[in-house]
């Protein structure tokens, strides 16, 4: 798939429909399907392979690759959250989500994918860098590094709201994580290689997307602390931090981290 997208007009595309909203048209976060998380930033993608000795693939370049995570371990705005049993490396991963809101199969790659879109949220892909590492050294993963916790939140933004900051199939809002106040990463979504529309088209190619389902974007570039290092913001996190994600136009997610029930 190359990265180059035909755009249908943007006032041509019809909303999927919703329940009445709250302030704003913000609404709750529907019930969770399934949850597939892109890899759609290239500067989080270099980084992190350069990190370890290792050069971009050539194929990062042709598909929008993803991974399942657990629909079941969602956590909302305010809940808490705790590393997996054997892990002390608990990292956030700074993320924009769509959630789907109409079934959809074999969508263009182009801004008419957005038809099925019910919202956009942010997510936190929260991961255990230790286990991680151990699971994509044998060649299969990401599993139990990332299927222990998924944050969503605070609200579902409909498409409607974001339009002016969309151009060229993304959304250029500014994202910023902190951690007990602290500032870490800085980034905007706008800097995604891979499109919403070419994110949706690969989803959904021979397979159905079903209301609740949600499209992850991937960790935006110095999204977390993986990418900062460890050694350069005071380490891993740990109980009693305050993670606070927030995406311009959506609000805010509130974490924090708790010992391990």
């Amino acid at each position: 798939m190359q990265n180059q997208q035909a755009s249908a007009p943007i006032s041509s595309l019809t909303p999927s429909p919703s329940p009445q909203g709250g302030e704003g048209g913000r609404r709750p976060l529907p019930a969770i399907a399934s949850i597939r998380d892109f890899y759609a930033f290239e500067q989080h993608v270099k980084t992190c392979r350069a990190h370890r000795g290792l050069g971009m693939v050539p194929q990062w370049y042709e598909i929008p690759v993803f991974y399942f995570s657990n629909p079941t371990a969602v956590l909302h705005d305010g809940d808490p959250v705790f590393a997996p049993h054997g892990s002390t490396a608990l990292d956030y991963e700074l993320e924009l989500a769509c959630i789907i809101g109409q079934p959809a199969r074999n969508l263009p790659a182009d801004d008419r994918a957005l038809e099925c879109v019910a919202g956009f949220t942010i997510m936190n892909d929260w991961s255990a860098r230790d286990l991680q590492r151990a699971e994509m050294a044998v060649g299969l993963g990401p599993s139990k590094s990332k299927d222990f916790a998924t944050s969503l939140g605070p609200a579902l933004v409909p498409f409607e709201m974001l339009k002016k900051y969309w151009r060229d199939g993304r959304l250029h809002l500014d994202m910023t994580a902190t951690v007990n106040g602290r500032t870490l990463s800085r980034g905007n979504a706008g800097s995604m290689h891979w499109t919403w529309p070419q994110i949706l088209a690969h989803a959904s190619r021979d397979a159905d997307l079903c209301p609740g389902d949600v499209l992850g974007s991937g960790t935006v570039g110095a999204g977390c602390i993986l990418e900062l290092t460890p050694e350069a913001v005071g380490g891993w996190l740990k109980p009693g931090d305050e993670v606070v994600l927030a995406i311009e136009g959506i609000g805010q997610l509130r974490n924090r981290v708790v010992e391990r029930k």
